[in-house]
């Protein structure tokens, strides 16, 4: 049995509360508790949903649940539902309303997470939504609630949580879509801004756009070269969904596909671009990072150039000495530095 996570070990301390015919669990983690979920219901049908594919690989051999990877919640007639809280509240909301629209009358939603994951105002987000709410259970730095004769939802669609933006940058404008949950939701963010202001220049030929969070470097420089073709990669479900629609809007060829850094990846791109993730949690965490920079050579042509952003006082340059032997800093200030190898 793998190690179980603190808001695991306390819906598992309320065993007697996880019981139903047709069960879903939405935003699990990396642990043993789908396995011990089974274990209480032999006979039950269990879903777990993520929005996250890394997450997704990491249950998908779990015995006897079906695990879902995609940017909306299917399926119906689930009459328990076990929320993790998530990091993001737009995110938490936008499930919180699908999940409403999949449930049975009688449902009941058992909502766990850490104190400081801010679910403490779960009444309060749901206080207009259901007749009925409990807190069970608190330990670990954790809280379990659960609610009841919930308001159903007839129906959920996720263009409506679409928020459009423009873009400009020099001298290119331009319209994206972004859906809750996608980094830097519905703006453009500092860092990506730097890179594409020094965008390398490839008039041809493919290009990854690694961790495309809404598609906006990839879409800036299709609409630049419309001879480029496009992968655009994340490990968000709610991200390739972004991508996607922003990619249609402006007409630009690409596909967007889930994979955890670049495990999905095949084929050589003449140019790697990147605003990579590094932070998980509260602690600086380059692992993510790392791994695609040891891994992004084998994926460039002879000639082909990777282009990334990064906060300045995170210390990638001797990463990229070490997989590139040279590189160049193309841009840099007090809190961004764009790199070229």
């Amino acid at each position: 049995m793998s190690v179980l996570t603190n808001p695991s070990l306390l819906l598992l301390r309320n065993s007697d509360a996880l019981t139903g015919k047709s069960i879903l669990v939405v935003n699990f983690v990396q642990d043993g508790f789908l396995a011990e979920l089974k274990t209480l219901n032999p006979n039950s049908k269990i879903t777990a949903f993520s929005y996250n594919h890394a997450n997704g690989e990491f249950a998908k051999n779990t015995h006897g649940v079906d695990v879902k990877v995609n940017h909306t919640i299917t399926g119906s007639d689930y009459d328990l539902v076990i929320l993790y809280y998530p990091k993001s509240k737009p995110e938490l909301l936008m499930a919180l309303d699908n999940i409403r629209a999949v449930i049975t009358a009688d449902a009941e939603l058992l909502v766990v997470g850490e104190n400081k994951s801010g679910v403490k105002s779960i009444e309060k987000q749901l206080a207009a939504k259901t007749e009925y709410s409990n807190k069970i259970d608190s330990a670990k730095h954790c809280v379990l609630y659960s609610f009841s004769q919930i308001e159903l939802n007839a129906q959920f669609d996720i263009s409506h949580y679409h928020k459009t933006f423009t873009v400009s940058i020099a001298d290119t404008s331009f319209s994206a879509i972004s859906v809750p949950g996608v980094f830097n939701h519905g703006c453009l963010d500092a860092g990506t801004k730097m890179l594409l202001e020094n965008a390398p220049s490839t008039k041809q030929g493919k290009v990854l756009d690694f961790g495309c969070g809404a598609g906006l470097i990839a879409t800036f420089l299709g609409l630049k070269n419309t001879a480029l073709e496009f992968v655009c990669s994340d490990v968000s479900a709610l991200a390739t969904y972004a991508t996607t629609q922003t990619l249609k809007l402006n007409g630009v060829t690409g596909e967007a596909i889930l994979s955890d850094g670049l495990k999905n990846i095949s084929g050589k791109f003449d140019l790697i671009v990147s605003n990579p993730p590094f932070h998980t949690g509260i602690a600086t965490d380059y692992s993510v990072a790392e791994t695609f920079l040891a891994n992004a050579k084998q994926h460039l042509t002879k000639n082909g150039k990777l282009t990334i952003v990064a906060n300045s006082f995170l210390k990638y340059p001797p990463i990229l000495e070490t997989q590139f032997e040279t590189y160049q800093t193309v841009f840099k200030n007090n809190k961004f530095a764009v790199y070229s190898s």
